[in-house]
């Protein structure tokens, strides 16, 4: 049956080589038998619905596939989530803490500006915590796919215990906390316009979206730069990545804008009650986002590539690429320049559509907060 073929083709893509014929034989004769079964109940041949829901019942081919192929079917299991929680988290305040020292000393006794100090610090602190992850989850997996734990976790006393609360952000100050009790006067007095879960300060996403869109104003305007830089290595050759002329035309424009959103982000800091306001000032920005991601897509010429011999091309993008055959296009690419010059602005091409997409949900999200306030 071409139905059975195209499901067991699916299945055996996802399969070890030296396996794959063996398993599908035994998953054919299952179907089969399932199919059968379902034919002798209802005493006439299935239909395709009711192949397709047979089908799904089994589930879905890239989930069987990885009940066939054993191992681990997470990069970190249940056992050994908790230890890298906590890992992750206590990693994360050290991270923290060190360039922030790094910053008050740059600040005291070098030339530094306070933007600049400023700057560096978050670009370390996120490249640090990106670096930090990364290890992290590559231990673990490790330990999930091949086993073994070090002995800290299997033979552990009580009195060691201590260092493990040095991972709560309370103990740090670096957690706000709202009253929820019943016969709180404060909680009484909070406007119903504000929901939160206990212990979570309701300004906080409003804070990390004015924290965000400081340091890409700061990048924005040349305050710092990123620490990878803006070059990457093709074959033997380092190849330069610089701006189109969309940039420095679109240079105020898309600085406005980000200014405007720290602003009413910075409202939702000092107000977190005015829900409405917020909104109201959210879905503005949002259609100007829009608009300046369709201005940006509509000039299609973005960045520009030069390699070490000289050979340069353009990064360009726009409407056309935004099909499948362009992504299927991605795999046959050549390693070339413009072979990577034709990926960059077909993946940004995707990137610019699902941010706009993103973008006509967060004003339908904002227009709802308008009309409810909250």
């Amino acid at each position: 049956m071409a139905l059975i073929d195209d499901y067991l083709d699916a299945v055996k893509a996802q399969l070890p080589a030296d396996k794959r014929d063996d398993i599908i034989a035994e998953l054919r004769e299952l179907i089969l038998s399932r199919f059968e079964a379902k034919e002798e109940e209802l005493a006439r041949p299935l239909t395709e619905e009711e192949q397709e829901a047979i089908l799904r019942e089994i589930g879905h081919p890239l989930v069987v596939a990885q009940r066939y192929a054993g191992g681990p079917d997470s990069l970190v299991g249940p056992e050994l989530y908790p230890y890298w929680l906590f890992a992750v988290k206590a990693g994360l305040l050290i991270v923290g803490a060190v360039q922030i020292v790094g910053a008050l000393v740059a600040l005291v006794g070098g030339p530094q500006s306070f933007g600049q100090a400023i700057g560096q610090a978050f670009a370390g602190f996120f490249e640090g915590a990106f670096y930090l992850g990364g290890v992290i989850t590559a231990v673990a997996w490790s330990m999930e796919r091949w086993g073994g734990k070090p002995r800290w976790m299997t033979d552990w006393r009580v009195k060691d215990l201590h260092a493990f609360t040095l991972a709560d952000p309370v103990r740090w100050g670096l957690t706000g906390s709202v009253s929820a009790g019943v016969g709180d006067k404060a909680a009484t007095a909070r406007p119903a316009a504000i929901r939160t879960s206990p212990g979570r300060w309701p300004g906080s996403d409003a804070l990390f979206s004015l924290i965000f869109g400081g340091l890409f104003v700061a990048w924005w305007i040349g305050a710092w730069e990123w620490p990878w830089g803006g070059a990457f290595e093709l074959g033997d050759q380092l190849v330069t990545v610089s701006g189109a002329p969309v940039w420095t035309a679109l240079f105020a424009p898309i600085l406005a804008l980000a200014l405007s959103h720290m602003a009413v982000d910075l409202l939702g800091v000092l107000r977190p009650d005015m829900v409405r306001l917020r909104a109201v000032f959210a879905v503005g920005l949002g259609l100007a986002s829009l608009a300046l991601a369709w201005t940006i897509l509509q000039w299609g010429h973005w960045f520009d590539l030069t390699a070490a011999d000289g050979a340069t091309a353009q990064v360009r993008g726009g409407l056309h690429l935004l099909r499948w055959e362009a992504l299927d296009a991605i795999d046959q690419a050549e390693r070339t320049l413009a072979g990577q010059a034709r990926v960059l602005g077909t993946v940004l091409s995707f990137v610019l559509a699902g941010f706009g997409i993103a973008q006509a949900f967060a004003i339908l999200g904002d227009l709802t907060k308008v009309v409810r306030g909250r």
